[in-house]
């Protein structure tokens, strides 16, 4: 890992092996963890292009998923896994998120000849302004720019033009090291993206819980949180196997009757809370810090803080996370 200010000076690099054996960064592009996680299920289990429109409860506590082609879908157990802007979020509650006063353009640089970087992430640290890039397979560079904005809504020229997105993001970097300019130069016009960056805190005996009778959310769709750490994905995935493992327990234990369901996702709700709370809120917090635009907030960040104060195993502690057997 190594971290640079905006004039390309190297401010700190971090060797994981030196400097704690027990930390690793493993980047993955999301569509083939997607794709990998799809295949082990069995066939036909997936029906895609099935936006939900609302959801119903009947009174045996079955749900009735009406979707947006007009079908309808009759579920004993519902789990909510649609992102953000989760429309089961919504009936069972919840808030929209909230914006943090930063939004994010996104892209996957391409080399078909295979790409030049060593593996490891670089960041790039400016006043207000932050950028990362990591190779995500041989051909592929993930890249990233996080920039200051008062409002989470672009004009409807930069959502649906993604030449114009590459060169709004080239833009704000126009002053720094050619390496990520030429990263976005490379990025098909599919994989550039402009998004606000969200969260939900859950405030304890305030939030909704997780679930509703038999109906539960994971991951973003309970606790989206901004990506400055770099575990929005990963709890998603956290959630889902603790919620897997109480799902199990119940069915084992009381033959897979609804209260045993109801019983297990509340379950999920309590061990996870104490985990996904704290992630987002130090997302936020982290976020906020590196978002600085004082010059002397920047200075000191750049030459005590990274270079002197910075270890690696507090730095990425929030990562660790043991599921024991499956």
């Amino acid at each position: 890992m190594v971290v640079k200010s905006e004039d390309g000076r190297e401010l700190r690099s971090f060797n994981f092996k030196e400097e704690d054996q027990s930390q690793e960064v493993r980047a993955v592009e999301r569509r083939v963890l997607l794709e990998t996680l799809a295949s082990k299920l069995p066939k036909d289990t997936l029906r895609f292009s099935s936006k939900l429109a609302s959801i119903e409860p009947t009174p045996n506590g079955d749900s009735l998923l009406h979707l947006m082609d007009g079908s309808n879908l009759l579920a004993k157990i519902v789990i909510g896994c649609d992102g953000i802007r989760s429309p089961i979020a919504k009936w069972m509650g919840f808030s929209d998120p909230n914006y943090s006063g930063h939004s994010a353009f996104r892209g996957l640089g391409y080399y078909p000849s295979g790409q030049p970087y060593p593996p490891k992430v670089t960041y790039v640290y400016g006043r207000g302004l932050r950028a990362g890039f990591v190779p995500v397979s041989p051909t592929k560079v993930y890249w990233f720019i996080c920039f200051n904005s008062p409002s989470p809504s672009p004009t409807p020229t930069t959502t649906t033009n993604p030449s114009l997105l590459k060169q709004q993001a080239k833009q704000l970097i126009s002053h720094w090291p050619t390496d990520l300019a030429s990263i976005v130069d490379r990025s098909p016009d599919e994989t550039v993206s402009r998004t606000p960056l969200v969260d939900r805190w859950l405030w304890p005996a305030v939030s909704p819980g997780p679930s509703r009778g038999r109906v539960v959310v994971v991951g973003d769709a309970w606790h989206p949180m901004t990506p400055n750490l770099g575990q929005g994905a990963c709890c998603a995935l956290e959630d889902s196997v603790v919620l897997a493992k109480k799902l199990a327990a119940a069915i084992k234990g009381g033959g897979g009757g609804g209260g045993d369901v109801e019983g297990a996702f509340r379950g999920y709700g309590r061990e996870r809370w104490g985990r996904v709370f704290p992630l987002t809120a130090r997302a936020s917090v982290v976020g906020s810090v590196l978002q600085w635009e004082n010059p002397l907030v920047c200075y000191v960040r750049n030459n005590v803080v990274i270079p002197k104060l910075v270890r690696l195993g507090p730095l990425l502690e929030h990562t660790n996370f043991s599921c024991d057997t499956l």
